[in-house]
């Protein structure tokens, strides 16, 4: 199989937005991550484990370029130091664990430095999504009802049947292929649409070969690992560490703060007037979409913030209907925006993977993520996450904003 992953810019946004931060307030942390398929019936053969071991031998050779640290320079946001930093940088196939050992066949686990195994996370994700479906299924046939679904899904948009506002690609990690997600955003990108505009795309590689903007600022990851990689802090406060230290890397750059690491409403304990005011908007990633939404509205009136000065962004297993219906009840209250992913880079015949890689420990640690919807999360240690829903339970009852 030719190699898969072909430069360390092929990566989700997030993960620089996160890596600066990482090595400018978080370089001595150490994480734990591990590999996740919740698909019941998916099982991984000797011959695709493999194959998943060579193609992530192949991505730690690689390294960045002198053009794609000037793209990642170019960027607002993004620092000298850390691109300084970069140029150095290398990905460890030492950090890498690859097994056999698991019920779905195939397990993956990576420990090292916060800085390098964040990194690795979109990478392997991707690298198995593909191995996947290319020595699963007969990859040709698989790809032409990609370009099918594809074609139905733009002429929806070049019609209006379908208007979305404001939509980027975010499908990397779950993609049929490398194949399929460049031609996915090229055809978005190439379309002349009625009602919805595409801002780009979360893959930092496409967007720079492509020409349009990476779509990107925080995960999960970043709430569990600062608030709860601590021993001093108290994890019910999780959100205003990660929020505090956002601030001091970014100010009022780069500002999308997500919500639901350990619930929405703790999450809005601490966004209060001045986290509220700095950052542009808020993303959500659990729970019901709408509910949601007027939550988030409420919350800006409540501080006296015009909500139509902030933004929405969805992101949570989106298709066009379910975004389309969210725009629609939104749209002229707030500013409204979507990050689509499987739906757009991996909708074919066949069933797409559900598969993740999460942090479990932070420096020792263990870490858990609380979200608005149940069964997201990866603890391995049960007696932790009730310990962080008792003391996030125990908070919102008996301390006041």
């Amino acid at each position: 199989m030719k190699q898969i992953i072909t430069s360390l810019l092929e990566t989700d946004m997030y993960k620089f937005s996160m890596g600066q931060a990482i090595y400018h307030q978080f370089s001595g942390y150490n994480t734990t991550w591990a590999f996740a398929c919740r698909n019941s019936d998916v099982r991984f053969t000797p011959e695709m484990v493999e194959e998943v071991r060579h193609q992530i031998q192949l991505y730690c050779s690689l390294r960045f370029s002198e053009d794609e640290l000037r793209f990642l320079d170019s960027i607002k946001w993004i620092k000298g130091s850390y691109v300084s930093f970069l140029r150095l940088w290398q990905p460890r196939y030492e950090d890498f664990y690859i097994g056999t050992d698991d019920p779905c066949g195939l397990r993956i686990e990576t420990r090292g430095t916060w800085l390098n195994t964040s990194m690795y996370e979109i990478p392997t994700l991707a690298i198995v999504n593909e191995v996947y479906f290319r020595m699963k299924y007969n990859y040709q046939e698989v790809f032409e009802s990609f370009k099918q679904r594809l074609e139905r899904k733009v002429a929806r948009l070049e019609s209006g049947e379908c208007r979305l506002g404001s939509l980027s690609e975010f499908g990397i990690r779950r993609r049929l292929s490398a194949e399929a997600q460049e031609l996915a955003v090229k055809t978005l990108l190439d379309g002349k649409f009625c009602g919805t505009v595409i801002a780009g795309t979360s893959n930092v590689y496409l967007a720079k070969k492509l020409g349009t903007k990476p779509i990107g600022t925080m995960a999960h990851e970043w709430i569990m690992c600062t608030g709860q990689g601590n021993h001093k802090h108290n994890p019910a406060y999780s959100n205003w560490y990660a929020l505090d230290y956002w601030v001091k890397e970014y100010g009022v750059l780069n500002g999308v703060a997500l919500t639901d690491t350990i619930t929405t409403d703790c999450f809005l304990r601490d966004f209060r007037l001045t986290y509220a005011t700095l950052f542009s908007g808020v993303r959500h990633d659990s729970g019901d979409p709408i509910k949601w939404g007027e939550k988030m509205i409420a919350h800006y009136e409540g501080l006296g913030i015009d909500p139509r000065t902030k933004t929405l962004f969805f992101s949570d297993s989106l298709d066009f209907d379910k975004a389309e219906r969210i725009y629609s009840h939104f749209n002229n209250r707030i500013r409204v925006a979507f990050g689509i992913g499987t739906y757009i880079s991996n909708d074919t015949d066949v069933g797409a993977l559900n598969i993740v890689m999460k942090p479990v420990l932070c420096n020792g640690m263990d870490i858990a993520k609380i979200s608005d919807a149940p069964g997201k999360g990866m603890c391995r240690n049960p007696q932790y996450v009730s310990y962080l829903e008792r003391t996030i339970d125990w908070r919102m009852k008996n301390l006041a904003d």
